[in-house]
């Protein structure tokens, strides 16, 4: 952009709003398209986070943005804003924010709350309702009236959510689900006090079969109580959207040991970890987090990073390298210089990475809603026309009301509510079984979609640990005995190799004389069969320092086990080069299963990863992925842009991962997969979890979410099919309110019958 038009270009800002009342896709795109009127606004809601990203102009105020929501029928209120120049605007709004943590990114918490005392009422209600008006034996001389006592505060204070969001959407000469849901549960309430109270001694007499009353006080109860637990569980899903941002921040260390002068001395202060400043100088010993990012100022260690980049390799650092807050040291005592605090930390960088995928991502039109859009004004239309019509052509107000409230009651959403949640329950029922947990609804739809999956290497189609693969012998010894020298020094180490090495050898011999060396080695005295050997085991430099000559033999060894992706480490015995002994992160063995069987889901597997090109390649040549399909020395930013690049490309992307640096490319992705054995942070990020370590249970994952569609997509066939054959012979005069109840429980039946099918998934 040039100056001149720097100047021209009026600036913008982004406004998130936080709106509630929001039902469905239709008030999504209703908020979109008022807020897109206003002068030079562009704006992107999201339902499931009940959020607006609004870029607007300096002329517009948030007052004005804060208005035209609420004009529209929805509550708004400012969640925080950032200011941008008019170049910047076009970048990331998520990365221009504050720190990702507060209330600012945490889904609304209170809807599930204020929704389950409607429920519990509703349910306690329903089931006397249901059971007095449907089994004879259950009724007792003017049964009728109590059922009117018990359904009135179901059908009024437990069902206000639905009549509320009908009103609203009425105002705007819109309709949605909750309008289906108000007007049928009206009707049926309505028609059945009507024929209560014309005729009080309807139900004078006990042990009244259903087609004796044409009361239909049950209908009514029963459609609020089962769409309300529907409502329940969407609220539930909702509040979990902040939680992978909570989980992400609560990985930093809480506390840090600052060095402080005193009396001309430096002492050790422990402080809370968002008190460090700039060029404070900490100490961080074996086996705690480092506070924040800095700079190693003194000592030399191993840091287990695999928290932040889900690589198995603890890193070697000594004076002058650069450490990340949140990761573990290892080994050795480290001194840190503070270079980055708070918002400015890798952590909270990584949290804001999470927080711009999940935004970014578009809102999911219900099937349901897509649907009665058209279906409600015509069923409207058709109850009046069938009303006017019987006056006109009958002039009998008793047949026409009767005809109208018939049309009502077969289009009452019974079906139609229990469409999904029913094959929902069911199918994430049958998914926890088997250890698949499905995030929501929307989730479904996805999986439908998707034809390429990005599968992180370590902890996904790898185990995440290392373990030994080879020893190569150059001296007198064999293999054999080369590891069990060697697993005798490492298992006096707490480095993460030195377990390795350790756990391939057990029945090693005894140690005496044990010392190692932070990011050198390890050696001591082993008794080797009577007669004791000095052992070391270690890097080239160190074991060079200690007198042990590596000859060019040895290191084309060596360069040929790390060309295989493996770490190796010297083995030397008394002096001299005994072998090396070799380390990998292994393939899983249902790896290569999983994905051939992935790719007869019709999805393009790609492996993503932080190692370097030849371990990646190495590792998809076990498992079936194409050379072309491999994208190694990714950084975790990097992992996101790989997705989107991917997307970018028209790929809809599915996502695997189980660490940390997974979590944002998990949000950003059409469907984001975390591995059950993974991080809190990737599972709460994702759309599915698998809670074991088996990639195919990914490949069963996306099986059963389509299966689960699929019902859906069915029951909402079957539930419409009555609707549609049912409505013209209503409002003809041929089925009366009665049987059209008969007719809309039917499909009901019919709905969850289908549904339950879905328990016999992968029997």
């Amino acid at each position: 952009m040039s100056t001149d038009q720097l100047k021209t270009t009026p600036a913008t800002r982004i406004v998130e709003l936080d709106i509630q009342g929001m039902t469905c896709a239709s008030c999504v795109g209703r908020v979109e398209r008022k807020l897109g009127k206003l002068d030079g606004v562009e704006a992107s809601v999201n339902l499931p986070l009940e959020t607006a990203t609004v870029r607007a102009p300096e002329h517009i105020s948030d007052q004005d943005l804060v208005d035209t929501v609420q004009a529209t029928g929805y509550t708004a209120q400012l969640k925080h804003q950032a200011h941008s120049t008019p170049d910047s605007a076009s970048g990331d709004p998520a990365l221009e924010g504050a720190h990702p943590g507060g209330s600012d990114h945490m889904a609304h918490g209170g809807s599930a709350a204020k929704l389950r005392p409607r429920l519990i009422v509703a349910a306690l209600l329903t089931v006397p309702v249901a059971v007095i008006s449907m089994v004879p034996a259950a009724q007792f001389p003017h049964w009728g009236w109590v059922v009117f006592a018990l359904a009135l505060p179901v059908v009024t204070w437990s069902a206000w959510s639905f009549h509320r969001a009908a009103a609203i959407n009425a105002r705007h000469l819109a309709s949605t689900m909750d309008t289906l849901v108000s007007i049928g549960v009206t009707a049926a309430f309505l028609f059945s006090a009507w024929q209560l109270f014309s005729d009080p001694t309807i139900t004078e007499h006990a042990g009244m079969a259903m087609s004796d009353h044409a009361l239909y006080f049950e209908v009514a109860a029963v459609v609020v109580t089962f769409l309300l637990l529907g409502r329940y569980l969407e609220a539930n899903a909702k509040q979990r959207a902040g939680e992978a941002l909570k989980a992400l921040l609560s990985l930093g260390a809480k506390d840090a040991t600052v060095l402080r002068d005193q009396d001309g001395r430096r002492v050790e202060v422990k402080v809370p970890a968002e008190s460090l400043v700039h060029g404070d100088e900490f100490v961080v010993r074996p086996g705690e987090k480092i506070a924040t990012d800095g700079v190693v100022v003194d000592g030399a260690s191993t840091v287990d990073t695999s928290l932040l980049t889900g690589e198995s390799m603890p890193v070697e650092v000594g004076i002058d390298d650069v450490v990340t807050g949140a990761t573990i040291n290892t080994s050795g005592r480290l001194v840190i210089r503070a270079t980055r605090i708070g918002s400015e930390t890798t952590l909270a960088q990584m949290g804001r990475l999470v927080s711009q995928a999940q935004s970014g991502k578009a809102p999911i039109a219900r099937l349901a809603d897509r649907i009665s859009a058209v279906f409600v004004p015509i069923v409207l239309a058709i109850a009046v026309l069938t009303f006017v019509a019987w006056m006109i052509l009958t002039g009998d107000l008793q047949s026409a009301f009767t005809a109208a409230v018939a049309v009502l009651v077969i289009a009452c959403p019974c079906a139609l509510g229990l469409a999904t949640p029913t094959a929902l329950l069911t199918g994430s029922g049958r998914g926890a079984q088997l250890g698949i947990l499905i995030r929501g609804p929307q989730v479904l739809e996805d999986t439908r979609t998707v034809d390429t999956i990005v599968l992180d290497k370590t902890g996904t189609v790898t185990t995440g640990k290392l373990a030994v693969t080879d020893v190569v012998a150059f001296d007198a010894l064999d293999r054999d005995h080369i590891l069990s020298l060697a697993g005798a020094v490492e298992a006096a180490s707490e480095h993460p190799i030195a377990q390795a090495i350790a756990a391939a050898a057990p029945g090693h011999p005894a140690v005496t004389g044990f010392s190692s060396s932070a990011g050198g080695g390890v050696r001591g005295i082993v008794d080797d069969g009577g007669l004791p050997v000095t052992v070391l085991a270690g890097q080239s430099g160190w074991l060079q320092e200690n007198g042990v000559t590596v000859t060019d033999a040895h290191l084309s060894a060596l360069q040929d086990q790390q060309h295989s992706g493996a770490t190796a480490v010297w083995v030397a015995v008394d002096g001299r080069i005994a072998g090396l002994v070799s380390l990998k992160d292994t393939v899983k063995d249902s790896s290569a299963a999983a994905i051939a069987r992935l790719k007869e889901l019709g999805l393009r597997p790609i492996l993503l990863t932080g190692d370097n090109a030849s371990v990646a390649h190495l590792v998809a040549a076990q498992v079936g992925i194409a050379p072309d399909d491999v994208l190694a020395g990714v950084l975790p930013a990097g992992k996101v842009e790989a997705v989107r690049k991917l997307q970018a490309e028209g790929a809809t992307v599915a996502m695997a991962g189980d660490g940390v640096n997974d979590a944002a490319a998990l949000a950003q992705a059409d469907l984001g997969i975390a591995m059950g054995s993974g991080t809190d942070v990737a599972i709460e990020a994702a759309d599915l979890t698998v809670m074991g370590n088996s990639l195919e249970q990914v490949a069963q994952a996306i099986e059963l979410s389509r299966k689960t569609l699929s019902t859906i997509k069915t029951n909402l066939f079957w539930a419409f099919f009555y609707n549609t054959i049912g409505i013209p012979v209503a409002a003809l005069g041929f089925l009366n309110p009665m049987v059209a109840g008969a007719a809309m429980a039917a499909s009901s039946v019919l709905v969850v019958a289908n549904s339950l099918r879905l328990r016999r998934f992968g029997r």
